[in-house]
């Protein structure tokens, strides 16, 4: 099989090492990959004691993807159980339902071990999910010793005899799973979506409005942090940033700039008129040379 894929690939990496580790089998769980396809695993898990599944022995399908530890997989049970829809994909937080809430660290085996914990569990109306009564799932339970899959054989005869004495840690575990994997309901998830959808909606509006106000912004901060100019030009603008301020130190600037606008002024004006004058005189010396040309000369 290593010649087969690109063991380079962190998903062919991860799956070689989990199906190494998963090799030999438990009296609770055992998976492993198909001989021709490393992305897809048949499972088979033992019914958890004390409950209608005891005795049970079920078996399922496990596809994982390319992207595969940084997707989950998709979780499919095949023997009839009256807990899990057969042949449908189970929506776990933990399985391809949920890519947001699945984590990179969990593995095949955490999966396993989430189904066992869930099975007990009351289906509430999560997709992939039976709420068979309890008769029925021992009835069940009875069956299934006996199904067998075209691929793998007799379901019962791939996990080790029941274990007399429970692994403390394993147990801890799996109430560890069951406490973070949650199952989602169909209505649960149409509602998820209806609420994510006006927030997707609002998010992506502000973030178009975003360089919008910038470039509103951008002259009306390089208004008021430019500074002072002389020049007269230069005095409107300004009369018009500081008069939007109510501050005293403000209306004093603006009182100051003010003055200095109408001094300016008032040099202009007496500019032009001084200009005005210097033309008129000139005209008048010069209508007077040419009325002086006209007399006779004397003798």
């Amino acid at each position: 099989m290593e010649k087969k894929y690109n063991t380079r690939s962190p998903a062919v990496k991860r799956l070689m090492r989990e199906a190494a580790e998963m090799s030999i089998p438990t009296s609770d769980y055992f998976a492993a990959p198909l001989d021709d396809n490393l992305f897809e695993w048949h499972f088979t898990v033992r019914g958890p004691e004390d409950t209608e599944f005891q005795g049970g022995i079920y078996h399922g399908r496990i596809i994982v993807p390319a992207e595969y530890p940084m997707k989950p997989p998709d979780i499919i049970v095949l023997t009839p159980n009256g807990r899990f829809e057969v042949g449908k994909k189970i929506c776990l937080s933990i399985s391809g339902f949920h890519p947001e809430t699945w984590q990179p660290s969990w593995s095949i085996r955490t999966a396993l071990l989430a189904i066992i914990g869930f099975m007990p569990t009351p289906g509430q109306g999560t997709i992939g999910s039976l709420d068979y009564t309890p008769d029925e799932r021992k009835a069940l339970a009875r069956r299934s010793v006996d199904w067998s899959c075209t691929q793998c054989g007799t379901a019962s005869t791939l996990l080790l005899p029941p274990s007399q004495e429970k692994n403390a840690e394993q147990k801890e575990e799996m109430e560890k799973i069951v406490q973070s994997v949650a199952f989602k309901s169909e209505e649960e998830i149409a509602q998820q979506k209806k609420t994510s959808a006006p927030a997707e909606a609002a998010s992506s509006a502000g973030a178009a409005s975003e360089p919008a106000a910038a470039s509103t912004a951008a002259p009306s901060a390089s208004s008021t942090s430019s500074p002072s100019s002389s020049s007269p030009p230069a005095a409107p603008p300004r009369r018009r940033t500081v008069g939007n301020s109510n501050s005293p130190n403000n209306r004093g600037q603006a009182n100051v700039e003010s003055r200095g606008v109408q001094v300016y002024d008032v040099l202009i004006m007496l500019l032009v008129a001084a200009i005005a004058a210097l033309l008129a005189r000139r005209i008048n010396l010069m209508q007077d040379s040419e009325s002086g040309s006209n007399f006779p000369a004397q003798e």
